[in-house]
């Protein structure tokens, strides 16, 4: 392994390569240039096989994050192949798949994967300034563009060197960059709080579930918790598991006719997601399937155990085999208070302890006979629900205003960007 060099940029030795005026995708501020980004970055060649030293720290791809940097390394012990060497103050910079964008400047010692480029700066120009232009719009669809490989697409060395690049004047770089790190320091603050809103928002929602199912939200308690046999209408499939998967292949698919139900429609909460139909005949042999207004649809794969209430006027149609229907018996149990429920963590529990200790959710007409659910009369679950609808409603909000929040700041600190390297920041 190499010595560790002193973190000092090298000298510009050539001559700046400028970009003729029909390449320039924009006019320039006074003082500053268009050149090549190879006028001011060289790749570095140094690499070793030699991975004997117990510190010597590893970075492949998957320690760098899409547009965030480096996030991690692991120890080199064990490494074979031969490596780029990087020392701190050098950028590095994913060359696959480069629509991950994935890049940083090392502030440590190490070695990388040979899908790594490592860039030194010249004198003339900040590491900083480079690795905030990495991040460009326009830099990032040019390498994109230049990539070549369908499954495993690589933008090379000479390609990213070949970009065009708008030099400042150092002390404007050094500005600048200071500009952008005060901006982006305040954009990421309000980020962390946006974060904060959605990674509670789970748990703020099962608080309130609990205390509606345990008398703290309106004071009242069930009766008694019962299966629910008990609250499903007395008429054959009423409680009915979608048909056997060879039953409806895509050969039986229509263009029109009677709705197919399936699991996009629950976990999205649209009853009206995805189109897809089968004719008179199919629907006749797949009858004991078929849904009616106001049944509950429930998923059994992937995203287990997510419920859906249709509407008054849902389309005629049969479910899919991902899902069980329920048609509950109204005087005794409201479809909405039944999907609360359902979503609350005491039967999130229930049907995890009934799934035997297995590592995934599971959840089948067995187990969803063994799940109890509480005896409220009607007037209470109204209650209930309308109180439910109004919290839930507010919390639904505060979430969607979050992801809203995070969306405005991808977008502000992409403004940002275009501006700096405009000359226009301010």
């Amino acid at each position: 392994m190499a010595r560790p060099r002193k973190n000092a940029p090298k000298p510009n030795t050539q001559e700046l390569s400028l970009v003729p005026v029909e390449e320039q995708p924009y006019p320039l501020p006074e003082g500053w240039k268009w050149v090549r980004l190879g006028s001011v970055l060289s790749a570095s060649k140094e690499k070793t096989e030699d991975f004997s030293s117990p510190s010597l720290r590893y970075v492949g791809l998957e320690h760098i994050e899409k547009d965030n940097g480096i996030i991690g390394s692991a120890s080199a012990e064990g490494i074979r192949s031969l490596k780029n060497i990087f020392h701190p103050g050098q950028i590095l910079y994913g060359k696959l798949r480069p629509y991950l964008n994935k890049h940083d400047i090392a502030d440590f010692e190490g070695v990388c994967s040979t899908d790594i480029l490592v860039f030194d700066c010249s004198n003339i120009v900040i590491s900083k300034f480079i690795n905030y232009f990495f991040n460009l719009s326009y830099f990032k669809e040019y390498t994109v563009t230049n990539s070549k490989g369908i499954n495993l697409p690589r933008v090379s060395e000479q390609t990213v060197l070949n970009a065009v690049f708008p030099l400042p004047p150092l002390d404007v770089q050094e500005r600048i960059v200071t500009r952008i790190e005060s901006l982006f320091a305040k954009l990421d603050e309000a980020k962390k709080k946006a974060e904060a809103v959605l990674d509670s928002y789970e748990t703020r929602k099962a608080a309130i579930l609990h205390k509606a199912f345990t008398e703290e939200l309106t004071h009242t308690r069930p009766t008694s918790f019962q299966p629910i046999t008990n609250f499903i209408k007395k008429t054959k499939n009423s409680l009915k598991a979608g048909p056997f998967g060879s039953a409806l292949k895509k050969d039986f698919y229509v263009a029109s006719g009677y709705k197919i139900y399936g699991q996009e429609q629950v976990i999205s909460g649209d009853e009206n997601f995805g189109d897809y139909y089968i004719n008179e005949e199919k629907y006749q042999e797949l009858i004991s399937c078929k849904i009616e207004p106001r049944d509950v649809l429930i998923s059994l794969v992937g995203t287990v155990g997510k419920v859906l209430v249709l509407s008054e006027n849902c389309k005629p149609g049969i479910i899919n085999p991902r899902l069980i229907k329920i048609t509950l018996d109204q005087t005794k149990m409201l479809p909405e208070f039944f999907s609360y429920y359902f979503q609350s963590d005491e039967v999130k529990a229930s049907h995890k302890e009934s799934s035997h200790g297995t590592t995934m959710d599971v959840l089948n007409m067995g187990i969803l006979k063994q799940i109890n659910f509480p005896c409220f009369t009607i007037l209470e679950q109204q209650e209930i629900t309308r109180i439910l609808d109004s919290i839930l409603e507010k919390e639904q909000q505060s979430k969607e205003a979050a992801e809203t929040v995070l969306e405005q700041i991808d977008l502000m600190k992409k403004a940002i960007l275009a501006k700096a390297f405009r000359g226009e920041l301010g």
